[in-house]
């Protein structure tokens, strides 16, 4: 199965690479990664991702987005949020980290659903859906396909949530041990 990643400018690095580190080790998920245009697309932190455009994205398996400082602009851009719409309504599975779960909200994904994002930006998630039902305090929310999960470094929590619901909690804490977490 694939697990798409959807890169913007400005994403944290951690927010991705967490959870690349956890999916990863999954067998038989494969990694690719996309932007709306495709090409180099530069983290907060410089991290440089050669990604293929989002038209490209094959629907099913796991759609993750990062958050980060980009997510600002993108929760705007109503081309971009309509492209990222029609492929999560496709997936099987819709991981956010951070401030990724404002994008799931501003494409009205999440109405309905309970959320969570970073604390220290969760005023303003919470304007990016108001018909979701946003919780501040958990490390990361299930809500049926959706895992959201807090500020940057709960992405590994909610990655290893995820691969314990749905690949065993053996492999969760195989993975868990292997990383020393």
């Amino acid at each position: 199965m694939k697990i798409n990643f959807y890169l913007f400018e400005g994403f944290e690095t951690l927010d991705l690479f967490g959870p690349v580190e956890i999916l990863c080790r999954v067998p038989d998920l494969e990694p690719e990664y996309y932007s709306f245009k495709g090409g180099i697309v530069k983290s907060a932190q410089k991290t440089e991702i050669v990604t293929k455009s989002l038209d490209r994205c094959e629907t099913g398996g796991i759609f993750l987005i990062p958050g980060g400082r980009g997510t600002r602009p993108l929760v705007k851009d109503s081309e971009e949020l309509s492209a990222i719409k029609k492929i999560c309504e496709k997936s099987d599975w819709r991981l956010s980290v951070c401030t990724g779960s404002a994008v799931f909200a501003a494409c009205g994904l999440l109405d309905g659903k309970t959320a969570t994002s970073n604390k220290k930006a969760f005023d303003w998630v919470c304007t990016c859906g108001p018909a979701v039902k946003w919780e501040k305090e958990p490390r990361f929310c299930k809500d049926g396909k959706f895992y959201t999960s807090a500020g940057v470094s709960a992405g590994i929590d909610m990655a290893i949530e995820f691969v314990k619901d749905n690949y065993g909690k053996e492999l969760a804490e195989k993975i868990v041990s292997d990383i020393e977490y």
